[in-house]
């Protein structure tokens, strides 16, 4: 695989470019110094002078925009480590997000099968079995679940209610009644005291009515 399928990046790419431009004016310029036979630059033809000063300014010039490129590149690539680290946090902190939102949700389903498993004292009420209720208010026939106990709660609390109701009524009629019945008892005992007093007081002349003449 060569480095033009691994860099994918179009400044890197033109690094890459640069590099290479300096390396063939670098092997243009080697090849030209052999085919000259370089020995002393004072026997080399002035033609061969011309061309050699020609090619290392160039060489010069690559090389230049290749440590430009270099300088740029380093830039870029500590750039990239910055926006790498700061995305890398931000996934971190996504990611803690997200477990906690895993064990708010462990936790709230939890709670929810606490509840649906939870003996309410609504389910102890003694309520009438639906199939009566409906027949006593059939306007809740079409009823939810939810809404059917509801009205079947609220039922039983007004039949309480008039029980009570009526419990608080016998026992005002038990309570009048047990005052009436103390106050013939109070006047049955009156009267026998009047009575036995009236007794006494009529012994005497019944002793001289029984007397003889």
């Amino acid at each position: 695989m060569t480095t033009d399928h691994i860099v994918q990046d179009p400044f890197l790419q033109s690094v890459l470019e640069s590099s290479t431009h300096a390396r063939q004016k670098c092997m243009e310029l080697i090849d030209l110094a052999e085919r000259s036979a370089i020995t002393s630059s004072e026997h080399l033809p002035e033609d061969t002078k011309l061309d050699l000063s020609r090619q290392q300014r160039v060489l010069n010039t690559e090389l230049a925009s290749l440590r430009d490129a270099s300088r740029e590149s380093i830039f870029e690539v500590r750039m990239t480590k910055q926006s790498t680290s700061e995305a890398r946090q931000e996934v971190d902190r996504l990611h803690l997000q997200l477990q906690n939102l895993y064990y708010e949700e462990r936790h709230l389903r939890g709670e929810i099968s606490a509840c649906e498993s939870y003996d309410h004292q609504y389910q102890q009420l003694p309520l009438i079995p639906v199939s009566e209720f409906v027949k006593v208010q059939p306007e809740h026939s079409a009823d939810d679940e939810r809404t059917l106990m509801f009205a079947r709660i609220n039922h039983e609390l007004v039949e309480r209610e008039t029980l009570e109701q009526q419990r608080q009524a016998l026992l005002r009629t038990k309570q009048g009644l047990i005052a009436d019945n103390k106050k013939r008892k109070d006047d049955l005992a009156s009267l026998d005291k009047d009575l036995e007093t009236f007794i006494d007081a009529a012994r005497p002349i019944q002793k001289t009515l029984e007397k003889q003449y």
